[in-house]
């Protein structure tokens, strides 16, 4: 047995043999899916990396990815930490 990190409506959504694919119907909490997967319904063993990630910025940072707003400059967490990682270089 494999565990999934995704929630788990993307649990659902996997064969037991199946390492990626494509579904129309998308579910799942929009913060934490990977871009791939939000937009075009494309998933892989690497959305759960994605989602992970996440979570790790959330830890590590100290912020919720669903407590951004436009007035802040970035709509999500990890366009938050993009942005402030991009203005130390």
């Amino acid at each position: 047995m494999n565990p999934k990190i995704s929630d788990f409506g993307m649990a659902r959504i996997f064969g037991v043999d199946q390492t990626q694919g494509n579904t129309k119907k998308i579910v799942g909490t929009y913060g934490y899916m990977a871009p791939e997967y939000a937009m075009h319904g494309q998933f892989s063993v690497k959305s759960d990396a994605y989602s992970f990630g996440v979570l790790l910025l959330e830890i590590i940072s100290g912020k919720k990815n669903s407590s951004f707003i436009q007035t802040q400059g970035a709509t999500d967490l990890v366009s938050y930490v993009s942005m402030k990682f991009c203005s130390l270089q």
